[in-house]
């Protein structure tokens, strides 16, 4: 059956089987899992690559840090 006879024949239905037509269809979208890419293994593979010996720097350091890239960014 095509989209479009079925929509007409949708709207001949009364507006309580149309409902209980929308729910059947929720129903068997919710059943169906939508398969999610895998993403963890990536994840742990970036924290890893990220993982260092050293302490995370401070706010202070964070901001002269900061400030010396801007130095040298504009006055150059």
């Amino acid at each position: 059956m095509l989209s479009q006879e079925l929509k007409a024949q949708i709207f001949k239905l009364p507006p309580s089987d149309r409902l209980a037509l929308i729910s059947a269809i929720i129903e068997s979208l919710q059943d169906t899992s939508v398969p999610q890419p895998v993403r963890s293994g990536a994840i742990q593979q970036m924290r890893g690559l990220l993982k260092t010996d050293q302490p995370a720097p401070t706010d202070e350091e964070v901001a002269t840090m900061l400030e010396e890239r801007r130095l040298e960014k504009y006055l150059q």
